[in-house]
């Protein structure tokens, strides 16, 4: 996994703002399967959640069920103008964070 250079700078800022940062890739109807910026241990996740590696030195999680159907894929964070899911740490922003992906080969 990695993340745009318009990613990254998003991802600074508010790490100069609120101190450590981890994400969540959502996978629930709310927020749709927008990743989720948190500051570090405010999401607690759970046994089923898989740790994907970091962005930016933020550790990156995601749901075990979405993880299953994203599993052969390189995920890409991105941001782009609007607004981030209502929880998520780049709202108030006008930008949110977007996951793209590309299909790996599967051996």
């Amino acid at each position: 996994m990695t993340c745009t250079p318009r990613a990254a700078e998003l991802i600074r800022a508010l790490r100069a703002a609120h101190g450590p940062l981890m994400f969540h890739q959502s996978g629930g109807c709310c927020d749709g399967s927008s990743p989720m910026c948190y500051p570090l241990g405010e999401f607690v996740t759970g046994a089923r959640d898989v740790l994907l590696g970091e962005i930016e030195g933020c550790p990156f999680f995601i749901g075990a069920d979405q993880w299953e159907l994203w599993r052969h894929t390189r995920l890409i964070i991105d941001c782009v103008p609007g607004r981030g899911g209502g929880f998520s740490l780049e709202a108030p922003t006008g930008q949110r964070f977007l996951t793209r992906s590309e299909l790996c080969e599967v051996p």
